[in-house]
């Protein structure tokens, strides 16, 4: 009985004190009530600089420790910058004024001319990123992919473009959010560069959804017609009595091998084969699509009103269904196009089904690839943006990488080599894990652009390792379990088996390979150094730590060195693919899942061999693979974690993805929608009618208050019983106090996990100092008696003993201009620093010691800042 009476306890206790946690919170990660400001900034030649802000003030260049302290959500960070004019950003980047077309003041298309333009320079460095198996809530490669950029850019002042794909809404909405990045590593304005861009995915829709409307039109009036009627509406007589044959009608002619160009010279059997299709449809493979993510749709009755019933012996209606847009193969048709020319030639070419002869029916048949073309004009054209750090983005094209091929556009790709010259950088990223992204880069996209990467990045984090290596299931919206949250370097250390992995399947394909340790808050540097080792034991050329979320380019700086290192060394010889074009389709299939997976074969279904067969007999056997697998696991099984054996590979069907140029494997219970979770994105997504900004999208204060509230009240409960609660809501920095907010590192002198630490901890510690859900733990390169406060030295005698902080509202109490102070000090230290959730004393100027560098006046008052890197 005592037993489950302390469990109830511990359960009430973790519930109240979590709920509570939670509150705080979301208060402290909304955006603040804004309030003229003046910050002062002394350097070491007397000048001073004065900045007004609408905001609480940041100080940029005190400390690289800064933005750890309380990192905003995205959409804060993107908000907060100003971009540079996108003309500015072009003349910058080498584009000139005629090949840009604004849209708008953020974002803007570049014209082809500039490949043109630039034909005789010789392209950059290209760089893949890619990554592990990852958790459903993503491991940070697009983060990574602008970090490193920034990093390029600004910190070792290489010429760089990243090239990205653009998001699509479904996810932007659901669960996952967008990808323009995360922190400071990350695309902005990141609500322009989420929520429809300058239109591509639009234009696919349109697309996609034409051609589908004239395959079911034309099943209907074959139906109702004669080949006679069909063949005189197809060319109607003009006024002058002439007909005449459309230029699409002239492909579909030389086809079927009539060398006429009259409509009247037609035979009777010509006219017959010209004007019916005659479309199995059973044999369709083309879907509409949407760009939202609505699982009702994913199987439809289409035909079913009135005007619609047939006459003939084809059914009334026919099921079909949905795909996502970035799931059409308009698509990855945008994504692997070299030219407006060849791009009009793919779509033309696009399969939909078969006759009933067998024979394959294409766009052109229906008539419809010119209107595609025409639809897709603009939206051939890359749309530049730019980072946090104003480096230069190329953002086109957006397939997934599980249910399509999952990369950015060759165009963009060619277009940033020549930008940025022989001695310049291209970072692009392949979509999900390297299994699937990273495979379909180098058989299929480097295939048709004939375009060879120097290096492949592997991205992985410590808490999908650990998830590898036996950890409880990751799900989006539950709280994560301890493990993932604490060191436990043995997990951790056999799930370093799924990067091993990664790393050799990387090397097959003959590129450099670095693996970068994309670092969370919660890792310790024994888990960082942990995965560093293992990636070197399985053979890569480098393993790098980065912390540019939080830091932004600087922060992946090291990572940037290691990128160069590799690529200057590499030879682009020494690139090879995987199976060659013409191995039999069955045979590519396998290698695949043999060399990439590491399963034991594969399990074709009867209609994946009919097709097999059909694709073959048409000339299709010579096109590269694009799996449809899921991202989770290397298996079709999305719970079998770590490098799963004794599998086999369920092939459910094959697609003919013939414009685009591979064929489209379908394993095992693949969707090509998503469905919407209980508890989607949208419901925090709104707009402030005065000024017309995005509010809540992926404000992640919600989020983090949920999972912070959960891990307080689990740690007060099981961990705190042993030391006692002596701290939590006491003064000197507990967790409801003024001597320093939940989150912050500002509270010292016994807080919830100790001394010289807040409640999910802050400054002091050594090494193994705990850091906070968005705090920076002390370290050994730091004294253990001091905390940070914007990364400021406070001593710790110092803290807690101003008062103030915030009003009634519990908005921030904006500084006075008339008072130094907002709060009493006492004699060691000068005033009052206002921070997050409460305010701290900040040291006097004239005893800096010499680790700082100069005074900083910031919030009424002035600090000692170290030294500026």
């Amino acid at each position: 009985m005592a037993e489950k009476r302390f469990i109830d306890l511990k359960t009430i206790g973790a519930v109240a004190i979590g709920a509570v946690a939670g509150i705080v919170c979301m208060s402290l990660f909304r955006t603040p009530k804004k309030y003229p400001t003046v910050t002062s900034i002394a350097f070491a030649d007397g000048s001073t600089q004065r900045v007004e802000t609408s905001t609480e003030p940041t100080v940029k260049c005190i400390t690289t420790k800064e933005m750890l302290e309380k990192v905003p959500s995205d959409i804060e960070v993107s908000q907060a910058i100003t971009p540079l004019p996108m003309q500015e950003v072009a003349a910058r980047a080498g584009i000139a004024p005629e090949e840009l077309f604004p849209y708008g003041a953020h974002k803007a298309k570049v014209s082809l001319e500039v490949k043109k333009r630039l034909a005789h320079v010789r392209n950059g460095h290209y760089v893949v990123v890619t990554g592990i198996n990852p958790t459903p809530l993503g491991e940070g490669k697009s983060t990574t992919t602008i970090g490193l950029t920034q990093a390029l850019g600004a910190a070792l002042n290489k010429k760089v473009f990243a090239c990205i794909r653009q998001p699509s809404q479904g996810p932007t909405f659901g669960t996952k959010g967008g990808a323009a990045g995360g922190g400071y590593a990350q695309v902005v304005p990141m609500e322009e560069f989420n929520l429809h861009l300058t239109g591509d995915i639009h234009a696919i829709v349109a697309a996609n959804n034409l051609l589908a409307a004239a395959i079911d039109t034309r099943i209907f009036h074959e139906s109702q017609q004669s080949d006679a009627a069909l063949f005189k509406r197809l060319c109607p007589p003009a006024k002058d009595g002439t007909r005449k044959f459309s230029p699409v009608m002239l492909k579909r002619l030389a086809k079927l091998g009539i060398a006429k160009t009259d409509p009247d010279e037609l035979t009777e059997a010509e006219v017959s084969a010209f004007a019916r299709l005659d479309i199995d449809v059973s044999t369709i493979t083309w879907n509409r699509v949407l760009d939202t993510c609505d699982r009702m749709l994913r199987r439809i009755k289409v035909g079913e009103g009135p005007n619609e019933q047939l006459k003939g012996v084809t059914p009334a209606t026919r099921e079909t269904g949905f795909d996502i847009a970035v799931a059409s193969e308009i698509m990855a048709v945008l994504a692997l196009t070299t030219s407006l020319g060849d791009m009009r030639e793919r779509l033309g070419n696009m399969v939909i089904g078969r006759s009933k002869a067998g024979a394959p029916v294409t766009a052109d048949d229906i008539g419809c690839g010119g209107a595609l073309a025409v639809l897709m004009r603009d939206a051939i054209q890359p749309t530049l943006m730019q980072t946090v750090e104003q480096t230069p983005v190329m953002v086109h094209a957006g397939p997934f990488a599980n249910i399509a091929h999952g990369q950015s556009s060759i165009l963009a790709d060619q277009l940033a080599l020549k930008l940025v010259g022989e001695d310049g950088f291209v970072i692009t990223e392949a979509g999900f894990g390297a299994d699937i992204g990273m495979e379909k880069f180098f058989n299929i996209k480097c295939r048709y652009s004939n375009l060879t990467p120097g290096c492949a990045v592997i991205v992985a984090t410590v808490r999908a390792l650990k998830m590898h290596g036996g950890g409880p299931e990751v799900k989006t919206g539950k709280p994560l379990d301890p493990i993932y949250t604490e060191e436990n370097v043995p997990v951790l250390r056999k799930g370093c088996a799924n990067l091993a992995h990664h790393v050799k399947n990387a090397k097959k394909f003959g590129v450099k390979v670095i693996v970068a340790v994309n670092r969370f808050h919660t890792d310790t540097m024994a888990e960082v150094e942990c995965v560093k080792e293992e990636a070197m034991k399985a053979g890569a050329d480098d393993a790098v730590m980065a912390e540019h979320w939080a830091k932004g380019g600087e922060g992946a700086a090291d990572l940037a060195r290691a990128v160069v290192g590799a690529c200057e060394s590499s030879s682009p010889d020494d690139f090879k693919y995987l199976y060659d074009l013409d191995t039999p389709i069955k045979a590519k299939i396998e290698t695949i899942c043999k060399e990439i997976y590491g399963a034991d074969g594969c399990d074709f279904s009867d209609k994946a061999n009919e097709q097999i067969d059909a694709y073959t007999a048409a000339g299709y056997d010579n096109l590269p693979i694009c799996m449809a697998k899921t991202q989770y696991s290397l298996s079709t099984d999305a719970k079998k974690k770590g490098v799963p054996t004794g599998f086999t590979i369920p092939i459910r069907e094959i697609r003919a993805s013939v414009g685009a140029g591979f064929l489209y494997p379908i394993c095992a219970d693949m969707m090509t929608v998503p469905g919407l979770a209980t508890r989607p994105g949208f419901f925090d997504v709104d707009i402030d009618t005065e000024t017309g900004r995005v509010i809540g999208l992926f404000k992640v204060g919600w989020l983090v208050g949920w999972l912070v509230g959960w891990l307080v009240g689990w740690l007060v409960t099981t961990r705190l019983l042993h030391v006692g609660l002596l701290g939590l809501l006491s003064g000197g920095g507990g967790l409801l106090t003024a001597g320093g907010g939940l989150l912050t590192a500002a509270g010292g002198g016994g807080g919830a996990l100790g001394s010289g630490g807040g409640a999910l901890g802050g400054g002091g510690g050594g090494e193994e100092a705990v850091h906070g859900e968005m705090g920076y733990g002390g370290s050994s390169n730091f004294p253990s008696n001091n905390d940070y406060v914007l990364g400021i030295f406070v001593p710790t005698s110092c803290v807690g003993q101003c008062g103030g902080g915030r009003d009634d509202d519990d908005d921030y109490t904006p500084p006075s201009d008339d008072d130094d102070s907002t709060g009493t000090c006492n004699s060691d230290c000068y005033n009052c620093v206002l921070y997050g959730g409460g305010v701290a004393c900040g040291d006097k100027c004239s005893s800096c010691s010499d680790d700082c560098y100069n005074c900083v006046v910031y919030g009424g008052g002035t600090a000692c800042a170290p030294k500026c890197a």
